[in-house]
């Protein structure tokens, strides 16, 4: 076994020998036992599974949780005479058709997909008509509900797993304390000696927490990267501060530029290539920017912001010192920014009128045994956001009440970018009658035109499913533009299991655990930058690595600076009257907009500026009194608005 595998490493990898972990975890694969890595950030991954799958007689399915991932990896097999494919959002009709006649001829080896794409009946038809030897979870902590970065679409995995009958499972992580351990691998029968682990300390990388004042940050950032060399990342929390820090270094002779989910694509692409090219040398960034980011020279890491948890602190400094150089990891801490992180959770919490609205809503709209739904829509219906309205329909799921079929755009409209006649000309026999009938039975308002698809089918008894195709196909041609929007996902309904009593009840009891859960990792993170022990050892503990120094000699606290958090200045409140003033104009506001009157987290996440779907429905961050206590932690905020309860 050994030989052919060292065989296939040099010739495939140029590689003379494994890293640590990996021999043993493709060994354990190819004797038939499903395992779970957890490695060091860079340290080699995907090699298993990339090994792995040469070696096994079948499609090694793998799970990845970014498009950019995938890329990355997909260039890197082909670089290395390895077939791999994707199925992905980037692809047209035409060319994932091609990948699919591919796989089932046995030409790929190495098939990546996000999660999502489950959500697919055509896709879990399709890839259930295939044989799999092996399903690779990459970043598999989204999983586990106690892990970071959790996706509900995960939970899934799975039962997936299950249905498809794959006989292997390699789940891939970096960050994974015991208890996540524990969850990931009971979810797919891992034994614990199947379980490789590396070891989790980095010696190159040095860790200082520096307590600072929020009006002393701009200085201290700017003093410590001046101290730098080489390439970095400052991480921030929100999108609006990317741009104010990134334009101050500017000013002051940084080439530093801001990243984060709100650019456009393209853009978002281009600040990567930049900083992968070493044109640009500091991005500030959003957590948007990071996971696929394989830079081997990152020399410093800066958190202005306190980060979301260990675990994430833990992966964003992991993206320095890859090389084995010495990086610098650097925290800018105080508590002013603890109520930002804190209140993401508590917006991501529904409230029970919100589920219990989602929830008829599918009694209601039920129609044979399917819904249909528009996430947006129903997401301001029923005042839930969209990510835990989806985490919402996952729990569904995993109780057997939904079950997702497929998902469609409800609308599309084109026009031509060659002449009609021409296009139709391109066309013979039964396609060019299709296409006719198609171009004949569309509205044209000026030069865009939108397919009837009722009478298409009425008429011709053509299914969407060919129309939307035909459209994709003159698109990749170049003979029409296309524009598509309102995606609808449709769901089998069990309404027996639906009506059931107390359901409502106990969702919002899983999102009130889930919150408690999420506010005590940030209570966590807290304690640890307050440490008197090296930050080296105890973060490497908490990720379950008994084996590190007890002292790296290097951090922070070994150089004798224990850090202590404080609030910059004291939180001061309205005094109550301004605040029952602004809550009674809420409420007349709010009154004549919607049937049921707003609640007490309502009324708090008004005061602490959080945005849910309805304030921004009715324009209520525009009220006096929006974001009026966002500087005062939660729940002190939501003592005081049931305090004056009665009077509202």
């Amino acid at each position: 076994m050994s030989t052919a595998l060292m065989t296939s490493l040099k010739q495939y990898f140029g590689f003379d020998e494994f890293r640590g972990g990996q021999q043993q975890t493709i060994e354990q694969l190819l004797n038939g036992h499903s395992s779970l890595a957890v490695f060091p950030t860079g340290s080699g991954k995907s090699l298993c599974y990339q090994l792995s799958a040469l070696h096994l007689p079948n499609l090694t399915l793998v799970i990845s949780p970014l498009l950019a991932l995938m890329k990355d990896q997909l260039e890197f097999l082909a670089s290395k005479g390895i077939s791999a494919a994707s199925i992905d959002s980037s692809l047209s009709y035409e060319q994932s058709q091609q990948v699919m006649r591919d796989v089932r001829m046995g030409k790929i080896k190495i098939l990546m997909v996000s999660v999502e794409r489950f959500k697919n009946e055509r896709f879990r038809g399709f890839i259930g008509s295939v044989p799999v030897s092996m399903l690779v979870v990459d970043e598999a902590h989204c999983i586990s509900e106690w892990g970071h970065n959790f996706r509900p679409d995960y939970l899934k995995l799975p039962s997936y797993r299950e249905q498809l009958n794959i006989p292997l499972v390699l789940l891939l992580t970096a960050t994974a304390t015991k208890k996540v351990k524990r969850d990931m691998a009971a979810k797919f029968a891992i034994s614990d000696d199947h379980i490789v682990q590396t070891g989790f300390y980095r010696p190159n990388l040095d860790l200082s927490i520096v307590p600072v004042a929020t009006k002393n940050k701009d200085q201290q950032l700017l003093d410590t990267i001046q101290r730098q060399s080489g390439p970095g990342i400052v991480y921030v929390t929100l999108q609006h501060t990317t741009e104010t820090v990134a334009a101050f270094l500017c000013r002051n002779n940084i080439n530093a530029v801001a990243y984060h989910a709100g650019l456009e694509s393209n853009n978002r692409q281009q600040i990567q290539n930049q900083f992968m090219q070493g044109n640009t040398q500091v991005v500030v960034a959003t957590i948007a920017f990071g996971m696929g980011i394989d830079k081997s020279d990152i020399r410093f890491v800066v958190h202005y912001d306190l980060p979301k948890s260990i675990e994430n602190y833990s992966q964003e400094i992991g993206r320095a010192g890859r090389d084995g150089q010495t990086s610098n990891c650097i925290t800018l801490a105080n508590l002013d920014g603890i109520n930002t992180v804190e209140n993401f959770v508590y917006g991501d919490t529904p409230e029970l009128s919100g589920i219990e609205h989602i929830l008829a809503n599918m009694k209601k709209e039920s129609q044979n045994g399917q819904w249909e739904l528009q996430g947006l829509s129903l997401s301001n219906a029923s005042n839930v956001r969209q990510l835990p309205m989806k985490t919402l329909l996952v729990q569904l799921e995993l109780l057997g009440i939904i079950k997702p079929l497929f998902a469609y755009f409800a609308e599309f409209k084109y026009k031509f970018l060659q002449d009609k006649d021409t296009v139709l000309a391109t066309f013979n026999g039964d396609r060019q009658i299709f296409l006719t009938n198609l171009m004949d039975h569309s509205q044209f308002k000026k030069i865009w035109g939108e397919p009837n698809f009722e009478s298409l089918y009425h008429r011709f008894q053509y299914p969407r499913e060919r129309i939307v195709a035909a459209l994709e196909y003159l698109e990749e041609k170049n003979f029409i533009e296309l524009q598509s929007k309102r995606i609808t996902e449709v769901f089998s309904v069990d309404l027996e299991l639906l009506n059931k009593p107390g359901l409502a009840q106990s969702l919002n009891q899983y999102f009130l655990e889930k919150e408690s859960k999420e506010i005590t990792r940030i209570a966590s993170l807290v304690r640890f930058f307050e440490l008197d022990r090296c930050l080296s050892h105890m973060l490497s503990l908490y990720f379950d690595d008994q084996n590190s120094p007890p002292q790296c000699g290097h951090c922070s606290v070994c150089c004798g600076q224990i850090a202590k958090l404080e609030y910059s200045q004291i939180a001061h409140w309205p005094d109550d009257a301004s605040l029952l003033t602004n809550l009674i104009c809420l409420k007349k506001h709010m009154a004549q907009k919607i049937q049921q009157p707003l609640s007490v987290d309502s009324h708090c996440r008004f005061l602490s500026g959080i945005s849910v779907p309805i304030f921004s429905r009715y324009k209520v961050r525009q009220l006096p009194g929006f974001a009026s206590c966002e500087n005062i932690r939660y729940e002190e905020i939501r003592t005081k608005v049931q305090s004056l309860w009665s009077a509202i």
